[in-house]
């Protein structure tokens, strides 16, 4: 049987003390663990204080960030040649460069199937906000992050072009604002929202189909989700991205991916407890945990 390890992550994009840095807590005491099964360890990686002022390289929190991404790589490398499948989840989206460059330092060829509404490949240069976590695709892959400097110049780039599947994302006129362009055209697999809409299920299997590596990481970023579906996303009192695919078409999606198997460990990102003040959004998360890590890990 399956075993899995729990790695929460404590860490907001904003350096704010709750909201995303909430997550974490907020899904374990929701019953996270028990809509598993399997589970032999579940604690945060440490962190430090949080900022709210850009470091050297123009990111939000720099030093959590780093600090993230060291104590990611070591804990993903660790679980996953142990044999363990870990699950990763709270914070953002910046968790990747933790999760993908411990992948390739500890794992050797594995894939990342990344479903998330955005691409997540702003230029450093031009980032709005300073927020990491709408930057790390680019990072990962090279396409950004030529100025980058310190110990995040010396982890990256850290994944290929052909070994990324995104499905999802709905920014494309968000993108548009800032000239930047589409994955679709660097030579990475890519289903926009309505290709996966429209058959979820079918996606999920040529997006595996598509990548050469046997082994694959899952990561989820729920503001893949329409809105109305999932209200706790994204920053209080700006409004999300219209549309997004509902929890069935989630569902089924990544039970599709399960079936092919060759999955060794899944990412969940973008909740915020503080625009959840009744806990149902968390007790969504746990029912959607339910329906479908079973079959991921195995201990179905």
């Amino acid at each position: 049987m399956t075993t899995v390890e729990l790695i929460g992550v404590p860490f907001d994009g904003y350096g704010r003390a709750g909201n995303q840095a909430r997550a974490a807590a907020a899904l374990r005491a929701a019953g996270l663990a028990g809509a598993v099964g399997g589970v032999v360890g579940d604690d945060d990686i440490a962190l430090p204080t949080a900022e709210s002022a850009r470091g050297p390289n123009g990111l939000i929190n720099e030093p959590a960030l780093l600090a993230m991404t060291d104590g990611l790589n070591e804990r993903v490398g660790a679980a996953v040649t142990a044999g363990r499948f870990p699950i990763v989840f709270g914070g953002d989206c910046a968790m990747l460069l933790g999760v993908v460059t411990g992948l390739r330092d500890h794992a050797g060829d594995t894939a990342l199937v990344f479903v998330d509404g955005h691409e997540d490949t702003m230029p450093l240069d031009v980032s709005e906000d300073g927020e990491a976590a709408n930057t790390e695709i680019g990072l990962l892959l090279g396409i950004t992050g030529r100025l980058l400097q310190g110990p995040l110049a010396q982890r990256l780039p850290a994944l290929q072009r052909d070994r990324l599947a995104v499905l999802g994302p709905r920014d494309e006129s968000w993108r548009r604002q800032f000239n930047v362009g589409t994955l679709a055209d660097c030579g990475v697999w890519l289903a926009p929202l309505a290709d996966v809409a429209a058959d979820p299920p079918q996606t999920g299997r040529r997006a595996l189909a598509a990548l050469p590596a046997e082994n694959w990481w899952l990561h989820i970023d729920l503001d893949v989700l329409d809105p109305v579906e999932f209200p706790a996303q994204g920053l209080p009192g700006v409004p999300d991205e219209p549309g997004g695919l509902t929890w069935r078409q989630l569902t089924a999606l990544i039970l599709a991916m399960a079936e092919a198997g060759g999955c060794v460990g899944a990412s969940l990102a973008i909740y915020d407890p503080d625009q959840d003040p009744d806990g149902a959004d968390a007790a969504r998360i746990v029912e959607f945990a339910r329906d479908v890590l079973p079959a991921v890990t195995g201990t179905a």
